[in-house]
This record gives structure tokens, sequence and C-alpha cells, in this order.
């Protein structure tokens, strides 16, 4: 045989045991990984049960929440219509409606009434220094002040958030006009501020583009964000945009100006603060400095005008 055949016999057989190893091995590991696969599933816990998924939430989800719901509910029922709705509104203004709904406000009014109001007779039963006037009037006014310590929070909440939006709106009209010039949509340019910033005007940005896409119309999104807000500059903002877009007009002009005018009317805000300042400053100057400044300067010349007297007095 030629040493060509000898090669070629030698290379074949070569391929061969490759081959050979090849299809050994592939099985081996295709074996090997269903073993190890089904090692893991034996190894896995089984699914907790609807009884251990309830053990396992937190105190005030398990127990407290459910029966202030039920409280709320029944106390619902017994409240007005106006009142739920004025209580609604004023949830939605400051911002807090998807964590909190109208009966469980209602119910931890009515809760922290209960609680106060238990307390204020725990203390006046067990004052002895009172009068009984005075404890008859602790009880009223503890149930009272229980019942509306949430609305003074919801009113500080919503006052609080309308601050902040009329704060980051000039900013946010700023950006807006710079993204929609570089050539983006309105939408876009929504997107990339609700990105850059988080705030509550661009969470309010962000529901609008939620809705947006879940099929509602832009104007329809913008009105209600603007209803839900309720500061006069954003619903200017609002109303300039629905009219541009309803009138084919160029949204990066109105825009532009828009933003020119939030920030005059920053400036026009932070001048009347200032002077503010002056009279809000006068009544503690008053109770609280002149007071220590009086007390070393005529202190003494009391003093001696005290002895002046007390010598004439004096047989």
């Amino acid at each position: 045989m030629s040493s060509l055949g000898i090669a070629i016999l030698v290379i074949g057989a070569l391929v061969g045991l490759a081959l050979v190893a090849v299809g050994a091995r592939g099985p081996r590991s295709q074996g090997g990984d269903i073993e190890e696969r089904l090692a893991q599933l034996g190894t896995l816990e089984r699914p907790p049960s609807l009884e251990e998924i309830e053990l396992s939430l937190p105190f005030t989800e398990r127990i407290l929440r459910p029966r202030l719901q039920k409280m709320a509910e029944f106390i619902s029922r017994l409240t007005p219509a106006q009142t739920l709705t004025r209580t609604r509104r004023n949830l939605e203004l400051a911002g807090v409606e998807r964590r909190i709904s109208t009966t469980e406000f209602l119910g931890l009014r009515f809760l922290l009434m209960g609680l106060l109001g238990a307390a204020s007779i725990a203390f006046a039963s067990t004052s002895q220094g009172l009068s009984t006037l005075l404890k008859i009037i602790i009880i009223p006014v503890g149930a009272i002040a229980g019942n509306y310590l949430p609305v003074f929070w919801l009113s500080s909440r919503m006052k609080k958030r309308q601050k902040e939006i009329i704060r980051a709106l000039p900013d946010v009209l700023d950006l807006l006009t710079i993204c929609v010039e570089a050539g983006l949509g309105f939408d876009a340019a929504m997107a990339r501020v609700v990105d850059k910033w988080d705030n509550e005007l661009t969470r309010a940005f962000g529901r609008v583009l939620q809705e947006i896409r879940l099929g509602k119309l832009r104007r329809e999104a913008l009105r209600d964000m603007a209803d839900s807000v309720d500061v006069n500059d954003l619903s200017t903002f609002v109303a300039a945009v629905i009219q541009a877009d309803q009138l084919g007009v160029s949204i990066a002009k109105v825009l532009r100006i828009q933003s020119e005018q939030m920030r005059i009317r920053r400036r026009q805000r932070a001048e009347e603060e200032g002077r503010k300042a002056p009279v809000k400053i006068a009544l503690p100057t008053v109770l609280l400095i002149f007071p220590s400044l009086l007390i070393p300067i005529l202190g003494p010349a009391a003093l001696q005008v005290l002895n002046i007297f007390s010598t004439i007095n004096t047989p």
C-alpha cells in the first residue's frame, strides 16, 4: 500500500473515532442535563398555600386594613354623597387616591376620633387636679381633634403638591421646548421629561402617557391631568397645547412662549414673597427680639427707678 493510501486510512480512522466520541458524548450530556433538571425540580420547595401567603403579610395588611375597610364601608353608607364627592376630589388633588380610597379615609377619620376620644376619657378620669368643667371640655375636644387630623394632613398634602408642581413647571417646560425643537414629538418629549425628573408634575405626565397608550385621546388625558392638579399655570399650559393641536399651530412655538411666561410668573412670585417677608418678620421681631433687647437696656434703669421710689416711701 502506498503512503497516500496509508494517510487516507489514518485520517478516516481519526474522523471515525471523533464521530464515535461525539456521538457517545451527546446522549450522556443530554441525559446529564435532564438528570440535573430533575434534581433541581426535586429540591424545589412546594408552592406556598393561600394561608401561608396570608400569614406572610404584615399585621397592618392582614388585620387592620380589612377591619378598617369594613368599618369604612359601613360609615360611607351613612355619609352624605356631597361629603363623599368632596373627599374623593381632595384625595385626587393630594395625589393619594391610588393609595387610600374614599371609604378608607373616612374610616380613618372615625377611627382616630374614637381613639382620641377614648384617650381623652381615660385622661379625664385619671386626672385628679382638673375641674369637672375642664374634664367635660377635654373629651369632645379630643374626639373632634381626632376626626379632623386626617383632614388637616390632606389639606397640607394638597398645598405641598400644588407648590411643588408650580415650582417645577418652568423647568419642565424648558426641557419640553428643547426636546420638541430638537425634533421629538410631544409625547416623546413628555417621556423624556418623565425619565429625567421624578416629582409630582412628572408623575402626572407619566400618568398622561399611560392613558394615551391605553387609547385615550391626548387632549382628554391632558384635561384630566389639569383637573386632577387644579393649578392655574398648568391649566393655562394644557389649554394652549390643546388649542395649538386643534388649530395646527407649531407646538414648539407655543411651548417657547409658555416657558417664557412661566419664568416671568416664577420671578413675580419670588418678588411677591420677598415683599411679604418684612410683614412676616415683624411679629416674631416684636415678640421675641425686642424683649431680649429691652431687658438689658431698660432693666438697670427700672431698678434705679424702683430704688428711688423705695427711698422716698421710707420714713
